[in-house]
């Protein structure tokens, strides 16, 4: 089936194919495989293998089994993310997969995939409905996928790199206003979920670290709460209890007179609602639970807080919006931004200091204001 083999010296091997007349280049890698390329002449395919055996010098030449996009993103999720991912970032990853990644791209060759596929897929799923913030999910798990292909050398270059992502617009944060949250406190007076909801507005502690908490995590007596794990409820999983999201996240929390006060409260409502449940009671030690002692489930929780501000007569916001609540409270009370960034777990300072610079305007002018007063009086 080959014949006309010539070996051009130092060039590897380029040959005719008396089938076909079409021109093969040929030569052989590290590991003992022949990498092949072709062209309509002699010249076409000498250049071809040069440039092949210059990529192969570089690193960047593709040297990987033939496969498909969703063979490769099955493997890829199963083999390499599945081991060092949460449960809940595992499941995120294959939902895109199934739902959008193999069903648009999956049937294309992995080294033929291009950014202009990539492109046309995301403008397909945006006229379908998906919004821009999906679309750039979507594009994080592709772009993360193909930079370990690239590390494989199963593709020459990560396509995403070169794909234009849609516009979206940041969520604006809805915190309550230091009347309305007042309200808010007043009004749920003596209400099941008083102490969660004060927690929450005060502490700025996430939902996940408020269904896990533990009374075993509380000092009533030092006025001190421990933030040591977060719960998840993940579907066909049930819930999960986890590390918290950051290192900075484990922390430790100093509790005002009040919310130490509500939570004595709160403590002695759930001892009668356990004595109630009796024998169906389940102990977790749990500080927020169901009339069984069980987990909070998430979307209930959901339901009764939004029906709670429809009752009041305050603003629809959503349970997260607690937490930058008690971020714009905490600064607009002149707590340092260094401070509320411990108290609310972030990261890192900037994280802080980026989703709260439109409390600063405020702060300054109360600060010169303050400067005014302290040293124009000296003046």
């Amino acid at each position: 089936m080959t014949k006309s083999r010539r070996r051009v010296r130092g060039e590897g091997t380029v040959y005719q194919r008396k089938s076909d007349g079409r021109w093969v280049g040929s030569f052989k890698t590290e590991d003992g495989k022949r990498k092949y390329v072709y062209g309509d002449t002699q010249k076409e395919a000498l250049e071809k293998l040069k440039n092949a055996q210059r990529e192969y010098e570089q690193g960047v030449l593709v040297t990987g089994l033939q496969q498909t996009v969703k063979q490769y993103l099955e493997y890829w999720i199963e083999d390499v993310q599945k081991t060092k991912i949460r449960l809940t970032t595992y499941q995120s990853y294959c939902s895109i997969l199934k739902n959008h990644l193999i069903l648009g791209l999956g049937h294309i060759r992995l080294q033929k995939l291009t950014a202009q596929h990539v492109q046309s897929f995301y403008a397909k799923r945006q006229r379908e409905g998906c919004s821009a913030s999906r679309v750039r999910n979507i594009h994080l798990v592709l772009h993360n996928a193909l930079g370990h292909a690239k590390r494989l050398k199963l593709v020459a270059s990560n396509v995403c790199d070169d794909v234009e992502l849609p516009h979206t617009e940041q969520y604006e944060a809805q915190p309550l206003t230091p009347e309305q949250a007042r309200v808010l406190l007043q009004k749920m007076r003596e209400h099941h979920l008083e102490a969660l909801l004060t927690l929450a507005l005060t502490t700025g502690m996430r939902k996940g670290e408020l269904s896990g908490l533990r009374w075993q995590d509380i000092d009533l007596e030092n006025g001190s709460l421990y933030v040591r794990r977060t719960l998840l409820y993940i579907p066909h999983y049930g819930f999960k209890e986890s590390e918290p999201k950051t290192a900075k996240s484990r922390r430790k929390i100093v509790l005002s007179q009040f919310v130490i006060d509500v939570l004595r409260r709160h403590r002695t409502l759930q001892l009668e609602v356990r004595l109630k449940a009796g024998l169906i009671w389940v102990d977790r030690d749990l500080v927020f639970c169901d009339k069984r002692g069980e987990f909070l489930q998430p979307m209930t929780l959901t339901r009764q807080f939004s029906r709670l501000l429809e009752e009041m007569g305050l603003p629809h916001i959503r349970f997260h919006d607690l937490r930058h609540s008690a971020a714009t409270l905490l600064l607009s009370m002149g707590v340092p931004m260094k401070v509320v960034q411990e108290i609310l777990g972030h990261s890192n300072f900037n994280v802080t200091a980026n989703l709260y610079s439109h409390v600063l305007p405020t702060m300054q002018q109360e600060a010169m204001s303050k400067m005014d007063e302290f040293l124009g009086q000296h003046s």
